[in-house]
């Protein structure tokens, strides 16, 4: 399948539920008998993919199509401590080789479609001397896929990552709130926030993705959701 079939989950700042938004996917696909490949390119904060920090360890343990497997082979660059790449990275004497990382995409792309890709906090976040999150989208060639919180003060941030898209002819595919506090926020808010997203922002909003008590089995509303990105 072409490149652009796969999906980058970019969020609008770091901690924002796109690891959950990863999972629905990858669950999604598979009951749809896709054959998906979930990827974190750059993963910080962690000792190593298997980490209880692990993104990664998070999405193979609660997708049952992927349980038992090595998160490993999802994580191309893990770095321990708890910064952007390109500085967790450097702190650690070590280097983040783009050119491998496309390599490593280019063989999981001959047997996997589509890839699954989260990336590390938001948008402009630095991977390299010279890169952002946002430059390894526009080399991957993939469809871009924005998670926002529901809340208050997400109308700035969406926007400005939109623009910031944009600005490298990127063209979102489409943004998806999660809101995970409790209470919840409030609907009216929610309802704003998105016809601000939306009317100012020029791009869909899928939905809300509310709290997940059972990662398991997420209730059929949040994979509707999903359904509308593709």
């Amino acid at each position: 399948m072409h490149p652009l079939s796969d999906l980058f989950i970019s969020g609008t700042d770091t901690g924002v539920g796109k690891s959950v938004v990863c999972l629905l996917i990858m669950q999604l696909l598979f009951a749809k008998g896709r054959r998906p490949f979930y990827l974190k390119l750059f993963q910080t904060g962690c000792e190593h993919p298997g980490d209880v920090r692990s993104d990664a360890r998070f999405i193979y343990e609660h997708t049952e199509a992927l349980m038992g497997r090595d998160p490993g082979a999802s994580v191309i660059f893990c770095h321990r401590l708890p910064r952007a790449p390109y500085y967790a990275a450097e702190r650690s004497q070590e280097q983040i080789d783009l050119a491998l990382m496309r390599k490593r995409v280019a063989q999981i792309r001959r047997t996997s479609s589509p890839l699954v890709i989260e990336g590390a906090g938001g948008l402009l976040v630095p991977v390299t001397k010279e890169k952002m999150v946002v430059d390894v989208i526009k080399e991957l060639g993939c469809r871009l896929l924005l998670v926002a919180r529901a809340g208050l003060g997400t109308i700035n941030h969406t926007l400005l990552s939109l623009e910031a898209a944009r600005q490298r002819r990127i063209e979102p595919q489409g943004v998806v709130l999660v809101d995970t506090g409790l209470p919840p926020t409030e609907q009216d808010l929610v309802d704003e926030n998105i016809d601000a997203i939306q009317r100012f922002g020029g791009v869909p909003v899928a939905g809300v993705v509310g709290r997940l008590d059972d990662f398991h089995h997420p209730p059929d509303s949040f994979y509707g959701v999903i359904e509308k990105i593709f």
